[in-house]
């Protein structure tokens, strides 16, 4: 499996990926916690869905009241901005493949955006961390210099869903499924993130790996 030319400029770009539940988020804050930005793509694909955005009306006119908030008494009485309930959305496009590829042709382009904004922004940073779960399925290698992946058993990630969303196993495992398998995403990593053990386990690792010279 032939892995995606690397981004080849002087920043150090780390794209962090994995799968869902395998601990992208904790090894993210641990980078963010020893200095890095870190670019997090679930926050842009939230705030392109923001309520009143363009996105989200798109989004709401095509799933109707299936998706949208109820209004309460004191939205009644100001001005109405619909808003999405996630919850009622994620039911949809995880359970129908087809839709879950029609929002994520609107959402990501406007998560590239943004991406390009922030290491704009930070051009004079030597590392930048690009926290994105869908960094191959996305085909975003090419933004980063080196793609490290948090791998852990399908196990861990069904039990962690379970306790983390309130999701049943057939469900978690739905959400597994909808991406491409960890093993897949390790064959293609520059650098595989055990994430198996006790948590919090990789924070000496991922010191020495952003400061070998406090080793």
């Amino acid at each position: 499996m032939k892995a995606t030319p690397r981004w080849k400029g002087a920043q150090r770009r780390i794209g962090l990926t994995g799968g869902i539940a395998s601990g992208k988020s904790s090894v993210g804050r641990n980078l963010a916690e020893l200095g890095l930005p870190v670019l997090d793509a679930d926050i842009y694909a939230h705030e392109a869905l923001t309520p009143g955005s363009l996105s989200s009306e798109i989004v709401l006119q095509r799933y109707g009241k299936t998706i949208e908030e109820p209004i309460n008494k004191v939205q009644e009485e100001a001005e109405q901005v619909r808003s999405i309930n996630r919850q009622a959305l994620g039911q949809i496009v995880f359970h129908h493949p087809e839709e879950r590829q029609w929002l994520e042709k609107l959402v990501h382009p406007l998560v590239q955006r943004r991406f390009k904004a922030e290491l704009i922004r930070l051009h004079q940073e030597s590392t930048v961390v690009l926290m994105i779960p869908l960094l191959f399925e996305a085909s975003l290698e090419g933004l980063c210099s080196e793609v490290w992946v948090v791998n852990c058993s399908e196990k861990q990630q069904i039990e962690r869903l379970v306790a983390r969303d309130g999701l049943s196993v057939q469900d978690a495992s739905q959400r597994i499924n909808a991406q491409w398998p960890l093993r897949k995403k390790c064959q293609l990593a520059d650098l595989v993130i055990d994430n198996c053990g006790n948590p919090g386990a990789f924070k000496e690792v991922l010191q020495r790996l952003i400061w070998p010279g406090l080793s």
